[in-house]
């Protein structure tokens, strides 16, 4: 546990320079392009490459972490063979997806776009679709190469290649953007992502691995892997496809609407991010391994449980207090506006109930996945994309491109509240009583982190201040409230977050 203790600071380390990369790709882009119908139809298109970066490192990490971890136990030889031929038939999957797509996709766009898109926005999405489907086998296999790092138990090179793909886009739309436009975006990500791909192949040979050109798999592990693999799939598949939808509803209310979404969900995306590629890639490889001991399955989903609502909660709370600061600093220069700024507030007020819910929902569908419960997580996720279409479609006239973002938040709780309710339902009766009495335990403490900031902002000239400035006083001022309240009403998760970051030799 002290190896994963110090892998986690390192991996959180290496979060907060990835974000920092995307908030300067960010800053960058709209600096130079603004909000317009050229970034509506880019952010249109970059939710292909998150889909598959979903399918990935979602919906095969899922299935193949559990049946690499176990058959590893059993026969080792066996589990690299079977990695191998896993591997090399993905990847030609994506090879023969990636060519028939490039084909297809100006043919196709045009009938699941909305009647009143920007004609503009609509060559954009086509011409940068055609860039990523050309890319796809190498995200797919960059995601790949991430799942197989983590069965043993290294998670830095993956940090390292997402820090390569973000940043590449950020160069290349800096030194390029004259050269090839918006574009230059896609073809930074594509860059960087096969330099994460080298990065992460060296690690995974030098951790024993060796890549063999076939394409074998045991019967069995192949019989297993296909039936689990098609609903975790269709399961990843289903959060994608509804954000597919929330950002074809954006292309139809105003331009730069996709825009504004996007922008507030990055920053919303921050805490969960970090959180999800550190403190969740550690407890579900904890949770594969624990999986036979009910008592240690329980208790090590309660602290991921517990670790997620004391840090994202509190997260939440300060992005409705300093966020519109937020969104300025890392925004607000030359092409991009003060309107603009109050425009993706407003978004992203809207969207901070899924910090917290998604922050909870990780653990446990990562429960579940665990467990096995593959296709439960999808027919409770495929609910969601009928939910989702229903809502928008009776508020997205009504408020724009901001009732997707509601559309969101509501899905999101929906989720949590669903799956979680299935899942307790095997746990003892006492987790249930644990897990009620985290909520009501974590509220005084960021109560009082909430209101002396909301009252330094509203009524002194605190509030006035420069955006950096008041991020940097508020935000650590508040981090410093939140500690000391954790300490008083919540000890024990205060522990369990200092033993989180405290070096020790052992338990």
């Amino acid at each position: 546990m002290s190896t994963l203790r110090k892998t986690a600071i390192w991996i959180t380390l290496l979060s907060l320079v990835l974000k920092l990369s995307g908030l300067l790709r960010e800053s960058i882009v709209s600096s130079v392009f603004g909000v317009s119908d050229a970034t509506d139809g880019y952010v249109y298109a970059f939710s292909l490459i998150t889909l598959v970066v979903a399918m990935i490192g979602g919906g095969f990490n899922n299935v193949f972490l559990p049946m690499y971890m176990k058959k590893k136990k059993d026969n080792p030889a066996a589990a690299e063979a079977n990695a191998n031929g896993i591997m090399n038939g993905t990847i030609i999957l994506f090879l023969f997806i990636s060519i028939i797509g490039y084909f297809l996709i100006p043919y196709i766009l045009p009938y699941i776009t909305p009647s009143s898109i920007n004609p503009g926005a609509e060559e954009v999405a086509v011409k940068t679709m055609q860039v990523f489907l050309v890319a796809m086998s190498a995200v797919a296999l960059n995601g790949i190469l991430e799942s197989y790092l983590q069965g043993r138990r290294i998670f830095v090179p993956a940090q390292i290649s997402k820090i390569s793909a973000t940043l590449m886009g950020a160069i290349f739309a800096l030194l390029f953007s004259n050269m090839w436009g918006i574009y230059s975006l896609a073809y930074g990500f594509v860059f960087g992502t096969v330099l994460g791909i080298v990065v992460q192949f060296i690690f995974l040979l030098k951790s024993g691995f060796r890549w063999s050109p076939n394409v074998k798999v045991e019967s069995e592990f192949q019989k297993t892997f296909l039936i689990l693999i098609i609903p975790s799939l269709l399961n990843s598949v289903v959060g994608q496809i509804n954000m597919f939808v929330n950002k074809t509803f954006a292309l139809g209310t105003m331009d730069g609407g996709a825009t504004y979404l996007d922008k507030a969900s990055l920053l919303v995306s921050i805490p969960n991010t970090i959180y999800a590629t550190t403190i969740v890639a550690i407890i579900f490889t904890l949770l594969s391994e624990q999986v036979d001991d009910k008592k240690k399955f329980q208790n090590t989903m309660h602290m991921g449980m517990q670790i997620s609502l004391v840090t994202l909660l509190p997260m939440a709370i300060g992005l409705w207090l300093i966020g519109k600061e937020a969104i300025s600093f890392v925004y607000e220069r030359n092409a991009f506006t003060p309107e603009d700024t109050a425009r993706t507030y407003d978004a992203l007020v809207l969207y901070l109930p899924m910090i917290v819910a998604q922050g909870l929902q990780f653990i446990v569908s990562k429960s579940m996945y665990a467990r096995g419960k593959t296709s439960t997580v999808f027919k409770i996720s495929a609910t969601t994309v009928l939910l989702n279409f229903v809502i928008n479609w009776l508020i997205v006239d009504s408020l724009g491109y901001k009732g997707l973002a509601v559309t969101s938040s509501l899905v999101a709780i929906y989720f949590l509240i669903v799956s979680t309710i299935v899942m307790y339902r095997d746990f003892d009766k006492s987790e249930s009583k644990r897990l009620i009495e985290m909520f009501i335990r974590v509220i005084p403490p960021t109560l009082l982190m909430a209101a002396p900031i909301y009252v330094l902002k509203q009524y002194t000239p605190l509030g006035n201040w420069p955006s950096l400035i008041q991020l940097i006083l508020f935000g650590g001022l508040g981090a410093a409230i939140y500690a000391v309240g954790l300490k008083l009403f919540y000890k024990e998760a205060f522990n369990r977050l200092l033993s989180l970051v405290r070096r020790k030799k052992s338990e």
